[in-house]
């Protein structure tokens, strides 16, 4: 299939360096709130990728849970392929893309499990039957087929409510930032590119060439 003729142009803003916040977390609050107010369907979505430490990648979408100046947490099961790779190297990028607003924001950090104290009270938040999907499915895992997944979700069901308390290998992680870019897209392929570095526990801004 050749796609190669496929054609759009941006125009809907830009982005100055002289008008960015001296955080990047401020910045991607700032715009997090704009993709929330176009009604941006899961704006919270974003793509996580992992690595091996031989340097195989892996990627998948997950669901931003939190965040502040400290970094950006997202939760899952603690046997995961991602928190396997994430166990044995600890680093992560995150993608944010909005193409209502044509947006992108690139997140490049240090990966650390967030507190039992976060994790349970952001579990016990959850509706019901997604404590319980938490429980039963051995995430990652090859199983027979989704109907023994279904199996194992209605004899859960059926137990009290002790037994939707957070299990230990579930929990969340919280993406450190060192790298944060911002992507505005711009007519003729000139987008707009605003990279915040973290040197010397400073953050640096820069414009990059797109």
């Amino acid at each position: 299939m050749d796609l190669s003729k496929m054609r759009k142009e941006y125009k809907k803003a830009k982005l100055d360096l002289a008008h960015t916040h001296a955080h990047p977390m401020r910045q991607f609050e700032e715009w997090m709130q704009q993709a929330l107010a176009a009604g941006i369907e899961e704006a919270n979505a974003m793509c996580l990728a992992t690595a091996t430490p031989d340097g195989k990648p892996s990627a998948r979408m997950v669901l931003l849970k939190y965040f502040d100046e400290h970094g950006l947490v997202f939760y899952t099961n603690y046997e995961s392929r991602k928190a396997r790779e994430l166990q044995a190297n600890p680093h992560a990028a995150l993608l944010f893309y909005w193409k209502e607003l044509e947006r992108q924001v690139r997140v490049e950090g240090v990966v650390e499990k967030v507190t039992r104290a976060e994790s349970v009270q952001y579990f016990m938040s959850r509706p019901r039957g997604s404590r319980i999907a938490a429980w039963i499915s051995p995430q990652s895992k090859i199983i027979e087929s989704r109907e023994v997944l279904l199996r194992w979700w209605e004899e859960f069901r059926r137990k009290g409510t002790e037994a939707l308390q957070a299990p230990a290998f579930w929990g969340g992680y919280r993406v450190r930032p060192q790298r944060v870019e911002f992507w505005q897209g711009r007519e003729n392929r000139l987008h707009d590119r605003i990279l915040y570095v973290l040197e010397q526990d400073r953050w640096k801004r820069y414009r990059l060439a797109p």
